[in-house]
């Protein structure tokens, strides 16, 4: 009878207990909740021998998610997914596969060398909202780690540690690497965090399928893996981990190819900055402090992005033959004035943006140039120490030539080979020119008529060559139509006729 007694009074005590709960979280003042909570947790810790530690997805006014968080969830979703009941299916947002983590208020174990810890995915609802605010009442999501606190030693030591890093790594892995783009400051959306968007990369270029010679591809590599590897000794001599790629030569050797291997081989993210849509040298910086480590920094064709490779010159230090291209620059900056969106990026702010103070901020980032004419930058553009290495991407060799048949059309030897090899080690003809001509255009399209298409090419580029030393005047002709470059390759069918019906004349 007592027993019973006593169970009926501990039930309506609970009872009342909830109930008061009950009406002081639905009518109590959010502070004073806060209030009683406070000096509930302190009195419990007397008492309470385990320690917890909170891992928020946002912290105070930060709109950026927590690395601490992502890291966390990488690691539980690979190391507790097994174990866990409840399970929340997602594509991760820097992730090509389905991520599995825990649903919220899910509970997991973990053992780090025999200690034990408890991990609970939580979830709070923000107390306070704008009353202007568009957006809806939002959640603040947490991972909770509890352990015991003879163990403080170990987990806020090497277990924090070991998940922080481990995390990291699975993130790498299963990331999905992307192509940034920024546009004109002037489109920005007052909403919008970030200068950058972007969308998957998905080039398939590798050094592998790039025609090349063998040594230099060689060479290539062994440089980029030893730049990956080398976070210690950039910190021990004292220089900002990154390092600069200059690309040049002719149009069509593969200078965007070159981007696109170099980011495939070190799983590197890639952003393409357009300097034109740059307003002025303070935007330029922040868009670098924006970058992420293990990235590519590109700017393309920088000869032709601003006027950068005059301003050294002195007023006084103008020939007459500067005269049409001052007239042709004066033009440009008419129009992007009119149009309200010059860029006013110096020379100086460029070299800030490649090694001044800022270009320390992060780690582990390649900048490369790309250009067709070389002599028309700035030396102190690509002086090393700020473009380290200079590639120099030049004319089809043999080599290359057999690299490209190999992707083509599958094909390691042909006895048209020989003949391909006399006649490209006397021509200028570019990869992409010989790719042109060995892509199948028709199911009918075998490799030998591919080869024969290449070879015919190579000879019609040889009579162009033959005729230009012949007769100086026709080329300068074929040039002021704008049939051949300044470097002497042949382009267009137009110009192939004209050459091949003075030849005819000629004989």
């Amino acid at each position: 009878m007592k027993i019973s007694e006593m169970w009926t009074t501990m039930g309506s005590t609970l009872a009342s207990f909830m109930f008061l709960w009950t009406i002081m979280r639905q009518y109590c003042p959010y502070g004073v909740q806060r209030f009683f909570e406070k000096y509930t947790h302190r009195i419990m810790s007397y008492f309470y021998p385990y320690i917890r530690i909170s891992f928020h997805e946002y912290m105070g006014d930060r709109l950026k998610r927590s690395e601490a968080y992502a890291a966390v969830e990488a690691y539980l979703s690979a190391n507790t997914s097994k174990s866990a009941k409840r399970l929340k299916a997602e594509m991760g947002k820097d992730s090509s596969n389905l991520v599995l983590t825990m649903d919220e208020y899910e509970r997991v174990t973990d053992d780090y060398e025999g200690v034990k810890v408890w991990w609970v995915s939580s979830k709070v609802m923000s107390p306070t909202r704008s009353p202007m605010s568009y957006y809806p009442e939002q959640e603040k999501r947490f991972y909770k780690l509890t352990f015991h606190s003879k163990h403080r030693d170990t987990i806020t030591g090497s277990y924090l540690e070991h998940v922080m890093r481990e995390g990291k790594e699975i993130r790498l892995r299963n990331r999905q690497r992307k192509l940034y783009t920024n546009s004109p400051g002037y489109k920005w959306p007052s909403y919008k965090q970030t200068m950058w968007s972007h969308i998957v990369f998905e080039h398939p270029a590798t050094f592998d399928t790039m025609a090349m010679d063998p040594e230099k591809k060689q060479e290539i590599i062994e440089d980029l893996d030893t730049f990956s590897k080398s976070k210690d000794f950039y910190a021990r001599i004292g220089k900002a981990w990154k390092r600069g790629y200059l690309l040049y030569g002719p149009p069509g050797t593969g200078k965007s190819t070159m981007i696109a291997a170099m980011a495939n081989l070190l799983a590197y993210d890639v952003y393409d900055l357009e300097l034109t849509a740059v307003k002025d040298n303070t935007e330029l910086r922040k868009l670098l402090i924006e970058t992420t480590s293990k990235s590519i920094i590109v700017i393309e064709d920088i000869d032709c992005s601003l006027d950068l490779t005059g301003q050294r010159k002195k007023k006084g230090d103008k020939s007459p033959s500067d005269d049409e291209a001052d007239k042709d620059v004066v033009g440009r900056k008419e129009a992007k004035e009119e149009g309200g969106s010059g860029s006013k990026v110096t020379l100086s702010g460029l070299l800030n943006f490649i090694d001044g103070i800022w270009s320390a901020c992060g780690g582990e980032r390649l900048i490369v140039f790309t250009t067709n004419y070389v002599e028309k930058l700035d030396p102190a553009l690509i002086r090393r120490g700020r473009m380290d290495k200079h590639i120099q991407l030049s004319y089809c060799t043999f080599d290359g030539f057999k690299v490209l048949a190999n992707n083509y059309l599958k094909l390691e030897a042909h006895p048209l080979f020989d003949t391909i090899e006399r006649l490209i080690g006397e021509v200028k003809i570019t990869p992409a020119d010989v790719a042109e001509n060995l892509m199948p255009k028709s199911p009918l399209d075998d490799p030998h008529k591919c080869l024969s298409n290449l070879i015919v090419a190579l000879e019609e580029a040889a009579k162009v060559e033959e005729m230009k030393q012949s007769s100086p005047i026709k080329e300068e002709l074929l040039q002021q139509n704008g049939s051949i470059k300044e470097n002497g390759e042949l382009h267009g069918d137009k110009a192939m006729n004209q050459c091949q019906m003075w030849l005819v004349n000629d004989t």
